[in-house]
Formats: structure tokens, C-alpha cells, sequence
């Protein structure tokens, strides 16, 4: 933009009398070698643009779900060269500090398929970048040669005895995002105190060492080494310890459409299909390809349903294929819907389909440990905003069942403290459509859940039975299990801290609410506080978690409702389920009641109007 006596002139007219915001825009032209990026800053400089030049450089991004999450763009709040170079380098003092094998254990780096042209910012540039800071200081890493699934990562770290593994991905987030997701050496994403160590550490080095822009040291570097080959080869075959009914599905008649959403998934679903010995799936030609502004969808994340995956339904009509499977852009989230004969498509909901899977794997594992002592060292997992239909096959059956707080990180963490004590985790899931079969990897892995549902399929079909005909099933011997999950969209903090205090103070000070539109609430549970009303010393078991808002309220009916916010997104999410006991099954009744509930939730502790919330298009 001119000469830096220009740029000096321009920052020194701006006039803001903010001597951190200055000092900000100086570092931020210093240290930033990425023309695109620097010229950004440059050019809000030029235009007098203080508040967005606030916004983007007097804030630095924090550790939301095992990681780092925003918008790609210049700014130290903003996922760009800069930002990840200082977080790496952030990472590596603090693994320095805990390994002391660091240089010969070495890091797994992997990404997908995201980009934006104006920043020059794509996520194979932020992993090699990624991969430069840490061969700068002569750290071995395992950086993927293309584009792989994000459940690559943690498997490789587990695989290959590394200390961490960090995967560039926004997963399902909108085109304009990205994001830093680091693993520890047990495969799980990263929680306390981890998450603010490496926070810290960041902080302590955010002038960029003199070699960690030196991208040439990923072709020039003998300590760079490409996992794909070797993990791709472990993994396919590893996934066959889920494979159970493989002399079925080379003949199954039914056939299957696949969508990746544009992003990763396409060449690792056919793999799978190959490894349990089907045919590969139909692939949806329009999403096949990584297509980093995901053309055709509103929103890349198969969660939103029906509406998103039109192209994937028609393709099925066309092709005779009952069943649509729909991994997101990285791959670790699975949809799934059915063609039926009565209501035309059958799109599952994430807790639906845990129900199916739950079953398919306890129904497996019955037939190979027929000794029913086996069953006492055997689990299955959930997230506590997810169904309960697990902890009713818990109760039926006789296995372990076990809650965790929201996010993947909790249940990988689990699981490395159950199978270090002899037990066994058969199923994980969260209500987000995040589900594992086994424990192949400590996380979330649509690629595997993609390819246990189409055996699970297989063999129900040889049964002459629909996956919808077995929930049905399912549910009349556990109880139904009837959930709705939803959101509204809340863009000023200070409005949800408000909305939150409101509910610990509804009738007094700490008073929490006694019932919602006149149904009784007998427990209260604040997971942001600690509180727990059915506990007798009145505290939780669940871990506190201060850094996000989420209260549960249990009605006497049998209804259970959670408030909680996105740590990735500005949302204030509400899930609720009615758990009925088996042998009742007058479904209008309990529908119609949820949805009371679910409404009365919303218009009295949320106040959409009042507070400005945009709630969740259809």
C-alpha cells in the first residue's frame, strides 16, 4: 500500500488514542509474512476502520472444543498463517514441557480440504506450516501427504506412539472458518489443564521464531515423514474387529448413496466398503469432489437434515438405493436416512441412529461372550445431552453405562481410563450425529459408523426388516425414547450470560425455576455451577465446566431438558427427551407432551423476542 513512511503516516492519523490497539497493528504488520493477510490490515488501517480492526487484533482466539475455531482472515482473533504458527509454537513449548521424549515420539499433523483466496489461507498451507515450527526445532512429524479424515489423526497418535496430533478443520462450520483441533498421546482431544497450558504458552511466544515461516523445511527435512500409506493400510484393516456378518454383504441386494459434502470422505468410505466386502456405494457426483465453498448446500453439516441432503435423496430415487449415508466435511459425522414405503424418506436423528447402533453392537457382542460375566467389564458411552436409550439397554441387559459432559474430548478420555482398568467400550455417541463403533480410536468416526450401518442394514434386510422397523422394535422393548434438539442463534455474549443468570435466579436469589408452563420440575442440574438437586450433598458428578453455560431440569413426567451454549458456534442449544418406560407406547400422547414442554422451554427461559434471539429456519 505505498512506503512504511505511508503505512507510519496512516496508523498515526488513525487518532484512536488506544496505544494497544496500535501496538497490535504494529506487530501484526511486522510478524506477518503472508501478503494477502498483512495487506488486509493495511488496508482497514488506510480506511480508518477502528472497530473492526479492534475486534480482529485486541482479542486472541481460546481453546473451544479441543482447539482453536473462527473465521480465516488477518487478525490475531482470526485462523491464518500467523495464528497458527503462534499456536504451534505455543504447543511445542508446552509439550516440551511434558515429554521429555518429545524428539523421538514426534507429532501427527493432518487437515482437510478447506481454503479461502482472499487470505491465502488453506488448510494443507496451515499444516505445513504447522509441520515447519516443529521441525524448526528438530521434532519428528508425521505430516499427512494429502487431505485425510479427521479420526485419521487421533488413530495415527495412538498407532504411532506420538505425543500429539494436531488436525487443521472446521469440520461441519460454515465455508468461511477453520481450525487448529490438537489430540494428546492417548488419541483423545485435548481437555484441562491442557487446553490453557497450551493457551499460556501461546501467549509467551507470539513473535514468530526466525525458521517456523520456513515452509521449504517440510520437502527439505529428514524428520518429516508422510503416515498415509502405513495408517491407511492399519486402519482398513483394523476396521474389520467391527465387521460381523461379512459373508452377507458381498450378495446384500441393497444399495447405498454416499454424499462426503464436498469435503474428505469419498475415496475413505469406498475403502471401507471394500474392507467389509461390499460393493462401493453410489457417490453423489455433484458432492464427490473437496470443494472448499461447498456450492451446493446452504450449510455444509448433514445434521441440519432433509433440506441438505436433497441432492443425495434424489440420487437414491434415481438409483433404487434405499439407504443415503452422509459423512461432513471431514468426515467424523454420520447422517443416515431410509426410503419407507409409508413416509416417503426417513431422515434419523443422531440419537435414532445411536439406538440402532447400540443395539447392532450389543447384539453382536452377546453372540461372541455368551459367558454373562463378560458383560460386567463392558460399557457403553454417551454425552449427558444425548438419548438416554443407552442407560436403558444398561439396565435391561446388565453392562455399564456411563455419561460424560458434552464434547467427543470426554468420551476419548473415558474410554483411556476404562480399557487401561480391563474394560471394554462396545459404543460412544454424541446426539450431533458423532459415533463410535469400538474403540479403534478414542473419538468421534463417521468413515467406520458409515460402513457398520450399511452391514447393520445388510443383515436386517436379510431379516426382511427395515432399520425403521427395528427402532420401532428396539423401542418397544427399552421404552421410547422420543428427543427433539434445536437451537437459536444468540450473537452477543452478554445477552446468554444474562438469559443464564436469569434461570439461577427465576424465583429468588438462587432459586431456580419450579416448573415451565405448568409442568413440574423435580431435579435441577448446573453443570456451569456445580449444582445438582438430586445429589445429597447437592453436587454434581459431572465434571464443573465454568467456561460454558448448560443447566438440566428433569420433569416428573419423565421428560429430561438441557440449556447449553456451542463452544464453536453462537448458539444456545436445547435438547429434550421424553424416557418412557417400556410398555408405553401411546406415541401421539408422548409427542405431543414433548413438544409442549419443548416449546415452553424456549418461550419462557430463553425469551426469543425479549433478548433478540434468531431462532433456528426450518
Amino acid at each position: 500500500m505505498g512506503s512504511n513512511g505511508d503505512f507510519d503516516a496512516n496508523l498515526n492519523c488513525l487518532g484512536t488514542g488506544d496505544p494497544v490497539l496500535d501496538k497490535a497493528i504494529n506487530q501484526w504488520i511486522t510478524w506477518d509474512k503472508n501478503p494477502l493477510t498483512r495487506a488486509q490490515i493495511e488496508g482497514l488501517v488506510q480506511d480508518g476502520c477502528v472497530e473492526d480492526l479492534r475486534r480482529r487484533l485486541c482479542s486472541r482466539m481460546s481453546f473451544g472444543t479441543a482447539g482453536l475455531r473462527a473465521a480465516m482472515g488477518a487478525g490475531f482473533s482470526r485462523i491464518n498463517d500467523l495464528t497458527v504458527i503462534q499456536s504451534t509454537q505455543g504447543m511445542y513449548k508446552y509439550l516440551a514441557k511434558c515429554f521429555s521424549d518429545l524428539g523421538s515420539r514426534g507429532v501427527v499433523v493432518g487437515y482437510d480440504t478447506r481454503g479461502q483466496a482472499t487470505s491465502g489461507c488453506t488448510s494443507e498451507r496451515l499444516a505445513r506450516l504447522t509441520a515447519a515450527v516443529l521441525l524448526s526445532k528438530d521434532i519428528p512429524v508425521y505430516l499427512f501427504s494429502t487431505y485425510v479424515p479427521t479420526p485419521f489423526v487421533p488413530y495415527a497418535v495412538k498407532k504411532l506412539e506420538a505425543a500429539a496430533g494436531v488436525m487443521i478443520t472446521a469440520s461441519h462450520n460454515r465455508k468461511e472458518d477453520n481450525g487448529y483441533k490438537v489430540y494428546w498421546q492417548n488419541g483423545a482431544q485435548i481437555s484441562s489443564p491442557h487446553d490453557k497450558e497450551i493457551l499460556r504458552c501461546i501467549e509467551e511466544s507470539t513473535e514468530p521464531w526466525p525458521d517456523s515461516w520456513n515452509e521449504s523445511l517440510v520437502e527439505s527435512s529428514p524428520l518429516r515423514r508422510d503416515p498415509l500409506g502405513d495408517v491407511s493400510c492399519w486402519y482398513m484393516e483394523e476396521l474389520r474387529t467391527v465387521c460381523f456378518h461379512r459373508e452377507l454383504n458381498a450378495n446384500s441386494p441393497l444399495r447405498f448413496v454416499h454424499s462426503s459434502f464436498h469435503g474428505v470422505g469419498h475415496g475413505y468410505v469406498q475403502q471401507a466398503f471394500k474392507a467389509f466386502g461390499f460393493p462401493p456405494p453410489i457417490p453423489v457426483p455433484e458432492q464427490q469432489d473437496p470443494d472448499p465453498d461447498f456450492s451446493t448446500v446452504s450449510c455444509p453439516n448433514p445434521e441440519e437434515g432433509e433440506s441438505v441432503l436433497e441432492l443425495s435423496l434424489r440420487l437414491a430415487e434415481r438409483e433404487g438405493a434405499r439407504v443415503v449415508l452422509a459423512t461432513d466435511p471431514d468426515a467424523d459425522r454420520l447422517a443416515v436416512a431410509e426410503q419407507c414405503s409409508m413416509c416417503g424418506w426417513k431422515v434419523f436423528t443422531g440419537n435414532e441412529l445411536a439406538a440402532l447402533l447400540g443395539w447392532w453392537m450389543l447384539f453382536n457382542w452377546k453372540e461372541s461372550h455368551p459367558d454373562p460375566a463378560d458383560t460386567k467389564r463392558m460399557y457403553m458411552l454417551a454425552t449427558t445431552v444425548s438419548s438416554k436409550i443407552l442407560s436403558a439397554f444398561a439396565r435391561i441387559e446388565g453392562f455399564h453405562f456411563e455419561e460424560t459432559l458434552p464434547g467427543f474430548k470426554w468420551i476419548g478420555n473415558k474410554i483411556h481410563e476404562l480399557t487401561k482398568t480391563g474394560n471394554e467400550v462396545i459404543f460412544s455417541f454424541e446426539e450431533s450425529i458423532g459415533f463410535l463403533c469400538g474403540t479403534m480410536l478414542p473419538d468421534k468416526d463417521g468413515v467406520s459408523a458409515a460402513v457398520v450401518v450399511a452391514e447393520m442394514a445388510a443383515y436386517l434386510n436379510n431379516q426382511n426388516l427395515t432399520l425403521n422397523q427395528q427402532l420401532e422394535h428396539i423401542y418397544e422393548i427399552y421404552g421410547y425414547h422420543i428427543s427433539k434438539t434445536s437451537y437459536v442463534i444468540c450473537n452477543d455474549p452478554p445477552t446468554v450470560k444474562r438469559i443464564f443468570s436469569r434461570l439461577r435466579n427465576f424465583e429468588g436469589e438462587n432459586v431456580y425455576p419450579k416448573s415451565c408452563s405448568g409442568y413440574c420440575i423435580t431435579h435441577i442440574r448446573d453443570v456451569t455451577t456445580g449444582y445438582d438437586s438430586s445429589q445429597p450433598d447437592k453436587k454434581c458428578v459431572l465434571p464443573v465446566s465454568r467456561s460454558s453455560q448448560m443447566i438440566t431440569f428433569t420433569f416428573q413426567n419423565g421428560i429430561v431438558a438441557t440449556l447449553r451454549t456451542s463452544g464453536t458456534e453462537p448458539k444456545i442449544k436445547y435438547y429434550t427427551e421424553f424416557c418412557a418406560p417400556p410398555g408405553k407406547s401411546d406415541i401421539s400422547t408422548l409427542e405431543e407432551e414433548l413438544k409442549k414442554v419443548s416449546n415452553a422451554l424456549v418461550e419462557e427461559f430463553l425469551e426469543p423476542e425479549k433478548n433478540n434471539l434468531i431462532r433456528r429456519s426450518l
